[in-house]
This record gives structure tokens, sequence and C-alpha cells, in this order.
């Protein structure tokens, strides 16, 4: 698979669920997912794939091609394959690597590596934690006081990748954070993907904008993950996420077309965008 590129549809194993009867084999790999699999249609929608559940309530004569949501569109079983890179085994390690405050500190690696970025109390570290959910030993610091984060923290993925939360830009952020997360940025060569958060509720705020152009300037491939999606109305989500999806679509190069809407509350969207990152990584070969 390649994400980079227009997606073709892959399967469309989410809409022929009840039909299926078993599932193959490989799907006993995480009893999460399993659980997962085994909801009603319209939750398992919900679930693995909330922009389809959002699309859904878009009134038809507004256009169907408003919100992207098929550029990656993996199988159910491309979701199960990516689970398993997620989750600690003896032959797969998940563990906690180094902090680092200078890009010359942090671990050097030729594994792929990805980044998460955002606004202080968007909800990062609850998200990576999400992530790592079938790894427990991973130990993921969440605070109440935005601002927690203060240094990147590294996270070696097994033989596939490296994880890296970076601090949070807004209130409390480190005194040296532009020079911190700029260094980085555009030095790390094995850099695959940012992943820059933004608050569903809030939207987009004079604070991401400086993010955004800063990965628009140094020409870095990103993504817009939404979070929160679990404290809004489902009119208001869908507003926030037509109006973010038009930005995209108008005001970025780099970004990637699709959004990831997100909860690390009730998990929706946290399988699909565990595929995604597998997928840029090459996690899935």
């Amino acid at each position: 698979m390649a994400a980079s590129g227009q997606w073709r549809g892959m399967g469309r194993l989410a809409e022929m669920a009840p039909a299926l009867g078993r599932w193959p084999r490989f799907y006993s790999t995480s009893s999460t997912f399993a659980e997962v699999l085994r909801l009603p249609q319209k939750q398992l929608t919900r679930v693995v794939y909330p922009l389809r559940e959002l699309a859904q309530h878009l009134v038809t004569d507004t256009g169907s091609g408003l919100i992207e949501q098929r550029l990656f569109d993996p199988s159910l079983e491309d979701i199960a394959r990516a689970e398993s890179v997620f989750e600690a085994t003896a032959r797969n390690r998940i563990e906690y690597l180094s902090s680092a405050v200078r890009l010359d500190h942090a671990p050097s690696l030729r594994q792929p590596e990805v980044c998460f970025i955002g606004r202080s109390n968007v909800g990062k570290s609850s998200l990576i934690k999400a992530l790592f959910s079938l790894a427990p030993d991973v130990e993921v610091r969440i605070s109440k006081k935005p601002g927690h984060t203060k240094k990147m923290n590294f996270f070696k993925v097994g033989k596939y990748f490296t994880l890296v939360d970076m601090p949070g830009y807004g209130y409390r952020a480190p005194e040296d954070f532009v020079d911190m997360v700029e260094t980085y940025l555009k030095e790390r060569k094995n850099l695959k993907r940012t992943f820059l958060l933004v608050d569903s509720v809030v939207g987009i705020t004079k604070l991401d904008n400086i993010a955004i152009e800063m990965c628009e300037e140094f020409a870095l491939p990103y993504v817009m993950v939404l979070t929160k999606i679990d404290k809004s109305s489902k009119g208001y989500l869908l507003k926030q996420v037509l109006q973010i999806q038009k930005f995209v679509n108008t005001q970025t190069q780099g970004c990637f077309p699709q959004l990831f809407p997100i909860s690390a509350v009730t998990y929706s969207g946290v399988h699909l965008l565990k595929c995604f990152i597998a997928d840029v990584t090459g996690s899935l070969k």
C-alpha cells in the first residue's frame, strides 16, 4: 500500500461484515479489535471509519465529495494487520527509548519515524496512550495540566518505526520550543510523516496556523488529526470537519487531503490511524 497517492477501493469488509460470518484466524491476534469486529455494522463503522459515519449525515444535494473519506480506505484485514504492529510481544518490543531537548541528543536510528505535534491540551498524550493500548508496559504520562511534555520523547515500535511525542506549543511550552521543533522537523532525515493534532471542538487556531505554515515552509508531508470528537454533537462536529476540510483543500499543499477524526476516549478512528501510520512507515510490507 502507499498512502501518498489516490487510493483505489481496497475492499468493503466493513459494509459486508454481517454477512461474512467467521473471521479469518489472524483477527484473533488482538482481542480488542476482535471485540470491535463483533459490533453491529453502524457501531463498527463509527469506531473504525468515523468519516464514513459523518458523511452519512450530509444533505444529499450538498455533494458527497465535501469530505475526503476514501483516499485512505483500507480493508478490515489491513487494519487487523496494523493492530499486530502495535501489539507488544516477545518478538515485537514496544518501548520508550529516550528523551531529548536537542536533535543532536536524539537517538540515532535508521528505521522510519513519525512525530506528533499539537497545541497544549489538544489531547496528544491521550492519543499516543490509545495508540499504545496493546503495549501496557509503555508509560505515556498524561497530565491534567496543559504543557506537561517538555522534551521530545522517543518510542520504538519493534523493528518497524519510531514514534516521537513532541512538546505542545502554546500554553507552558518550553522556552526553547521553536529551536527544538524547527531543527527536528528540518533536519530529521528519517522523518516520514508529521501528525498535526487539532482540537475538533475549537478548530484551527492562530497557533495551529503557525504550525501549519512551518510544515508548509519545510515542505513536510503532514496529516491533520482532529481530536476530542466525542466532545461535540454530531451536527457541530460535521460543521467543524467541513470547515477544516475546506481549509486543507484550499490553503495547504503538503497536508494529506483526508482528515483523521479521533477520540482517545471511545477509540473511534484510532484503529484507522494505526493502519495509516503502519502504511506510511512501510510496516505492512
